[in-house]
């Protein structure tokens, strides 16, 4: 794992909770979003811890670059309440997931782990705020996603719903009804379907079409 953040308080403040851990090892600590790109394609670490706002090149930045570069390396975002606009378009940029800087310990051990898998963390109630206040801001692509929307079979399209609501696999399984691992082969299915990397990716492409409204989830 790589830390990217310019303060070095907070960097000193993660190696203390994650380097209890033995399954996390932190392989370099990144001072802004220039370095953070150029030691995640050296160093190529399973995860990029990045902070959102960073000298010389910001983490939605250096998000977009390591995604361009297909690195096989993840991003998860740290952020505040305060930069909610950052965090869409490091989501948008390509980014596995974002999680509040005053997060407890044990949940941002959880998100590493999870991001480390493949997955994606989507926080329901951060990714609601931030869709409903930014939904203005987001570009209607109706005339470019509807034959992609189409693709999907109804059970599919109502699994991206429940995915876009924040529930989690088992969730989904239980409000429809059928196996979690059903409801893995949907989601696989509807993200190989419409492009998309990962759920969070998902998530944003259910608000952009219309799939699902600001307010509704």
């Amino acid at each position: 794992m790589l830390l990217a953040d310019d303060q070095q308080l907070l960097r000193t403040g993660f190696k203390l909770v994650l380097g209890t851990e033995p399954d996390l090892d932190i392989v370099g600590e990144a001072t802004d979003g220039a370095e953070a790109v150029e030691m995640a394609r050296r160093l190529l670490p399973d995860v990029v811890l990045m902070d959102v706002r960073m000298p010389r090149r910001d983490g939605v930045t250096a998000t977009r670059d390591i995604v361009a570069q297909k690195l096989p390396v993840r991003v998860l975002i740290l952020t505040t309440f305060d930069l909610d606009d950052y965090v869409v378009g490091a989501l948008r940029a390509g980014a596995s997931g974002f999680l509040a800087k005053d997060v407890p310990a044990e949940e941002l051990v959880a998100a590493i782990r999870t991001v480390a898998a493949g997955e994606a963390v989507v926080g329901p109630r951060i990714l609601k705020r931030l869709l409903d206040r930014f939904a203005t801001l987001l570009p209607d692509p109706a005339a470019e996603f509807p034959n992609q929307l189409a693709s999907l079979t109804d059970r599919e399209r109502e699994v991206l719903i429940q995915v876009a609501k924040g529930l989690s696999n088992a969730e989904i399984a239980a409000a429809l009804t059928v196996s979690e691992t059903t409801v893995k082969t949907h989601v696989g299915h509807m993200l190989t379907k419409l492009g998309l990397r990962d759920r969070v990716q998902a998530v944003v492409l259910a608000y952009e079409t219309g799939l699902v409204r600001p307010g509704s989830a």
